[in-house]
C-alpha cells in the first residue's frame, strides 16, 4: 500500500474539465448544475419512485416490476464470499478522485467550526517503521489543523528514545513527551491553540494505524452537522500481511450492549477534550483492556445523544498477530476485569462472564427475588401436536418459577386439539381464552395482553420449542431493565441453522421492509466479528419469542389490529418502542428451535398475497425512511441479505458532495485547486 500523498498527472487534471461541475453562465451561482454519480441518482429515482407509488397504488406495483430487472441489470454484486469482492469496492467507492479532493477543499472553506486535533500516540514497545508508516499517512491529511503527541515510556530504549526524538525534530507538528503516568489528557499541548473558543478534540492513534487522506475532514464534517457531539467513531478495516485492505468492519451506530461485549469502536475515535477531562485522559499504552475501559467511560460520561457514528472506513489497522493460548487467556481475562470496574463504578448489577476460546464476552444481569410473573401468550388454531410440544417445553423443561400461560383460542375445531385443553385444565398456570373469527394476529395478542396478569409478557409462536432451560430467565433479565424494550431470542430451524438473530430494517431495498440477521448460518457460527455470539441492540426482533414488560407494551398502544393483522406487526411494535425511547435486544444465551410459519402456511397468493402487500405499503407509508436506515445495519451493507454483503452502492452520501449546492465549487475553481495542489506536492 503507497502511504505517499497522491499526485495529479497532467492528464488527470485535462480530465478534470470532464468530471467537474459546470457552473455556466456567472460561475458559481444560481444556474450551478450538479453532475449526479451512479448511485445518487438511482437514490434520487427510487425517492421519485416511492413519492408516485404512494399517490397510486396500481403505479406503484408496476414500478416494482420495472424495478427489479433494473436493479439486477445496473447494480453490482459483491459477493460476501468472493476473494475480490472488498478491493472491486473499494475500487469503486473507496478512493478521491482530483474532484473529490478539490469538493473537500471547497467544503472546508464553508464550515463554521474548524477545530483543533491532537493525536494521541503510546510509543510503548512499537515498531519505529510503523510510527514513519503512520505518520506519512497523516502528513497526506486534506485537514490541517492537527498535531501530535508520541507518548514514550521512560523505560523504553535508547535508541529507540533516539529514533523517536529524530522523527519529531523533522515536523514541528510533532512532539515527544516522557512519562510513566497511566493516563494523558492533553490539555499542556493545547495552550498554543489558534483561539481560546475553537473545539479540542483527542485522535488516539496506534503505532502502524494508516488514517485515509479523508479521515479528519470526515471528523470535522461530522463535528459541525452535529456540534453536541463528544465522541466519534468511524469504520475500519485490516491491513493484510500482503499489504492490502481486508475485513472491513462496518459498524453500527452506537450500541451500548455490544460494547460491553467487545470494543468495537476501535480504529479512528474522537474524544472531546471536556470528556477526556471527565474520564481522567487516555491510556499511555496500547493495552487493549485498558483501551476498552478507557472507551467504556468515556461512553457513559458523554452518554448516547452525543456519541457519532462516521459509516465511512477512516482507519486502516495492521492485523493482530497471533497470540499463544496463554496470552489470549491473559488478555481475556485483564479485559473482563476492565469491564468489571466499568459496572462498578455506573452502580450496575451485572456480572461479566468470560466465554472460553471466543473474542467478547457475555453480561448477565441478575433477576430481583422473587422473580417477577411472566404471562407467556401463545396464539393458535389447532394444530395439536406442535402446541403440545411447546407447552412440555415451557411447562416442564424451563426453569423460570414464575409463568402463567395463555392460550389464545381461535377457533380450534379438531378433536386432538379438545384433548389437550382437557390435560392443560388440571395446570393452575394455564388458561384457555376463546377467541373467534378471521385470524388476526395483532388482535389475538392484544386481547390476551388485556387478561395477562404478569409484569412481563412474553410472546410465543405455538411451534416454538424449548432447547435448554435457562431461555426465559435470560430474557427477562434484560427485559427488566429500564432502558430496554422488547427482547428477542435466537431461534432456530429444525436442522440447526439460524432462522431469527434480529430484524434488519428495509430488507429487499427499496420496496421490502424487515428481514432476519445472518438467516440460514449454522447454529454455532460465530457471524462476524463474533455478532451472532454476543448481546446486541437491534431496531426490531420477531414476535414468535419476543419479551417485554406489559407497561411498555401499553405505554405503545399494543398491537396494530386494523393495519397489520399477519405480517410486520412485530416490526411496527418495535419501531414504536424505539420511537418511544426504548432499546431493543437480541440475545444468542435464550436459544430455541422455530417453525416458521407451520401452523399458518405461507403467504403464496390469492387473498393473503392481497393483504401482504397491503401490509407493505402500510408499513412503507407509516415509516418511510426509517426503514431504509436501520442504526444497527451499516449503509454500506446489502439490503438483499443478511449476510453482511457489500451494498450496490453505499446509502450514506458522501458528506463533500451533498453541502447545499449554491456553495458548491464550479469546473473552472475545480481545475485551479487540483493544480495548485499538484504544484505544492511537486514543491
Amino acid at each position: 500500500m503507497s502511504l505517499q500523498p497522491h499526485v495529479f498527472s497532467e492528464t488527470k487534471l485535462s480530465a478534470i474539465d470532464q468530471r467537474g461541475n459546470d457552473t455556466g453562465k456567472g460561475g458559481s451561482g444560481a444556474g450551478m448544475r450538479r453532475f449526479l454519480s451512479l448511485a445518487e441518482f438511482s437514490l434520487a429515482c427510487i425517492r421519485v419512485g416511492r413519492a408516485l407509488a404512494r399517490r397510486n397504488r396500481a403505479l406503484g406495483a408496476v414500478l416494482r416490476m420495472i424495478w427489479r430487472p433494473v436493479r439486477r441489470f445496473f447494480m453490482p454484486v459483491f459477493e460476501h464470499k468472493n476473494p475480490n469482492a472488498y478491493e472491486n469496492w473499494i475500487a469503486k467507492y473507496d478512493r478521491l478522485l482530483p474532484t473529490d479532493r478539490a469538493a473537500i477543499a471547497h467544503h472546508l472553506e464553508q464550515l463554521p467550526a474548524h477545530p483543533d486535533f491532537l493525536l494521541v500516540m503510546p510509543a510503548d514497545d512499537v515498531s519505529l517503521v510503523a510510527v514513519r508508516a503512520t505518520l506519512a499517512a497523516l502528513g497526506a491529511q486534506l485537514y490541517p489543523h492537527w498535531h501530535m503527541v508520541i507518548v514514550a515510556r521512560s523505560s523504553s530504549e535508547g535508541h529507540v528514545q533516539r529514533s523517536l526524538e529524530r522523527i519529531v525534530a523533522a515536523d514541528r507538528r510533532l512532539r515527544l513527551i516522557t512519562t510513566e503516568a497511566e493516563r494523558y489528557d492533553g490539555s499542556a499541548e493545547f495552550s498554543d491553540s489558534r483561539t481560546a473558543s475553537t473545539a479540542r478534540w483527542l485522535v488516539p492513534v496506534l503505532a502502524g494505524d494508516i488514517l485515509p487522506p479523508q479521515a479528519l475532514y470526515e471528523c470535522v464534517a461530522e463535528i459541525n452537522a452535529h456540534p453536541a457531539a463528544e465522541l466519534l467513531y468511524a469504520d475500519e478495516d485490516r491491513i493484510d500481511a500482503g499489504g492490502r485492505r481486508a475485513a472491513p468492519y462496518f459498524k453500527p451506530d452506537f450500541d451500548p450492549d455490544l460494547l460491553f461485549a467487545q470494543n468495537y469502536l476501535s480504529g479512528l475515535t474522537a474524544y472531546h477534550s471536556s470528556l477526556i477531562a471527565r474520564i481522567g485522559g487516555l491510556p499511555t499504552d496500547a493495552c487493549a483492556s485498558a483501551w476498552h475501559e478507557v472507551v467504556l467511560d468515556a461512553a457513559f460520561a458523554a452518554g448516547a445523544a452525543h456519541i457519532r457514528h462516521i459509516p465511512s472506513v477512516l482507519c486502516h489497522r495492521r492485523a493482530a498477530e497471533t497470540r499463544s493460548e496463554r496470552e489470549a487467556a491473559e488478555a481475556a481475562a485483564r479485559d473482563c476485569a476492565a469491564v468489571a470496574r466499568v459496572l462498578a463504578r455506573n452502580h450496575l448489577p451485572a456480572r461479566v462472564v468470560e466465554m472460553p476460546g471466543e473474542t467478547g464476552y457475555r453480561i448477565a444481569w441478575p433477576l430481583p427475588s422473587p422473580a417477577p410473573l411472566v404471562s407467556i401468550i401463545i396464539p393458535t388454531r389447532d394444530r395439536a401436536e406442535l402446541l403440545e410440544r411447546c407447552l412440555d417445553g415451557v411447562l416442564r423443561r424451563t426453569d423460570y418459577p414464575a409463568i402463567e400461560v395463555i392460550i389464545a383460542d381461535n377457533d380450534s375445531r379438531e378433536p386432538a386439539t379438545a384433548a389437550l385443553y382437557a390435560r392443560m385444565a388440571q395446570d393452575a398456570r394455564v388458561r384457555i381464552l376463546p377467541m373467534p373469527g378471521p385470524f388476526n394476529y395483532s388482535r389475538l395478542n392484544n386481547q390476551a395482553v388485556a387478561a395477562a396478569r404478569g409484569e412481563i409478557l412474553l410472546l410465543l409462536n405455538n411451534d416454538i420449542d424449548v432447547i435448554a432451560p435457562g431461555w426465559l430467565r435470560e430474557m427477562v433479565s434484560h427485559a427488566l431493565r429500564p432502558e430496554i424494550g422488547a427482547v428477542g431470542a435466537k431461534l432456530l430451524y429444525a436442522d440447526d441453522t439460524i432462522q431469527h438473530a434480529g430484524v434488519i430494517l428495509g430488507m429487499g431495498w427499496p420496496e421490502g421492509v424487515a428481514g432476519h440477521y445472518y438467516c440460514n448460518e449454522t447454529r454455532d457460527a460465530p457471524g462476524a466479528f463474533d455478532l451472532l455470539r454476543l448481546v446486541r441492540s437491534t431496531s426490531a426482533v420477531t414476535a414468535a419469542c419476543l419479551a417485554v414488560r406489559k407497561s411498555v407494551f401499553f405505554e405503545v398502544g399494543g398491537f396494530d389490529e386494523e393495519n397489520l393483522t399477519v405480517a410486520f406487526n412485530d416490526v411496527d411494535l418495535c419501531l414504536r418502542i424505539q420511537a418511544a425511547g426504548y432499546r431493543n435486544l437480541w440475545t444468542p444465551f435464550a436459544e430455541l428451535y422455530h417453525l416458521e410459519s407451520a401452523s399458518r402456511g405461507k403467504d403464496l397468493g390469492g387473498d393473503r398475497a392481497r393483504r401482504y402487500y397491503a401490509e407493505i405499503a402500510y408499513m412503507r407509508a407509516r415509516w418511510g425512511e426509517t426503514l431504509d436506515q436501520d442504526p444497527y445495519w451499516n449503509p454500506n451493507l446489502s439490503l438483499s441479505s443478511g449476510a453482511r454483503n457489500l451494498a450496490p452502492f453505499p446509502r450514506r452520501p458522501k458528506p463533500w458532495l451533498t453541502f447545499p449546492a449554491i456553495t458548491r465549487p464550479g469546473r473552472a475553481e475545480i481545475r485551479q485547486q487540483a493544480r495548485e495542489s499538484l504544484l505544492a506536492t511537486q514543491d
